[in-house]
């Protein structure tokens, strides 16, 4: 029995399909599959029951997973004790929102590719919901998402907080300037689709209030800044970018009855996830996340300024 072959099995199990497993070791799905194999042959039984349309533990598989998990993270913390800190390589797939894209994620990407020129990384944007199902199944390495997971697997660590302001086009600015129930009413709310981070802050807001606006969901948030700033709705934008088109008379910035809620941002990675990578690019997430930025939204201009 040696670690490479714990590691496939325990990958194997863990993940959502034996394609996933392969891809997280950087094998060929037959070299996987051998390591497997040979382990079952040096304990003697079968871990795998191989004749359902999907691969799944026997009862002597179930009982060396807990046993292989923390193996496999005592030879991580040897390893840790006993060397330096180990540059990154192989493939790195991980998730962010749209805002993320629009703002941090090239500062992030540069820095890693600088510091860990052998670490390939894939980038993917999603909703934080499917984001979250990808970092479980171990298809992403780790997502950096809105909110704090309620999965046991998943452990989440705060990198960020960002606040959120009402906006509109300044001809349907109610006089005073304040969220109305009769405004919600009267043009659509423009926001990300139900499993975003952005249905937390206005699921919060919502609650206790009678209203129920008619919805315009929109997946990029380059589409809700200009649909907000045509006049199409109402929306929330960051507090900066709210600030900046305000400022350039874009937009109207409305106040509400009562504050919003910041939105937290964290990196979340599967707790028995103890490779370097998810350590080392947590560090430089931290290093990275910054959502003041508009990125190329801040080129949005007036009809006539061409």
């Amino acid at each position: 029995m040696t670690l490479k072959q714990l590691e496939a099995f325990f990958w194997t199990a863990t993940c959502a399909s034996f394609s996933v497993a392969a891809e997280r070791l950087y094998l060929s799905a037959s070299s996987l599959s051998k390591r497997v194999v040979e382990l079952e042959q040096s304990l003697g039984c079968t871990l795998f029951d191989r004749q359902r349309h999907r691969v799944t533990l026997t009862e002597a598989g179930e009982r060396l997973l807990p046993r292989a998990r923390e193996l496999l993270r005592l030879a991580q913390e040897t390893r840790n004790l006993m060397g330096g800190e180990p540059a990154l390589q192989g493939r790195c797939r991980f998730g962010v929102g749209d805002l993320s894209a629009l703002t941090w994620l090239p500062r992030l990407v540069a820095r890693a590719r600088e510091r860990h020129p052998a670490l390939l990384l894939e980038p993917h944007v999603e909703i934080g919901e499917r984001l979250e199902r990808g970092v479980d199944s171990g298809e992403l390495d780790f997502a950096v998402i809105a909110g704090l997971s309620s999965r046991s697997s998943i452990a989440s660590q705060q990198v960020a907080q960002v606040h959120y302001e009402w906006t509109v086009a300044p001809r349907l600015a109610p006089e005073p300037a304040r969220v109305e129930p009769e405004l919600l009413r009267r043009v659509p709310l423009i926001c990300l689709p139900q499993g975003s981070g952005l249905s937390l802050v206005l699921d919060g807001w919502m609650q206790g209030r009678d209203v129920a606006p008619q919805r315009l969901e929109c997946n990029d948030w380059g589409a809700i800044v200009g649909l907000v700033v045509e006049g199409v709705g109402i929306g929330l934008m960051p507090r900066q970018w709210a600030y900046s088109l305000a400022a350039q008379g874009r937009v109207a910035v409305l106040q509400g009855d009562a504050p919003l809620q910041p939105l937290i941002y964290s990196y979340q990675y599967r707790r028995d996830d103890t490779r370097p990578l998810v350590r080392g690019m947590l560090e430089i997430v931290r290093e990275s996340v910054d959502f003041s930025t508009m990125g190329y939204l801040s080129d949005i201009r007036r009809p006539d300024a061409a």
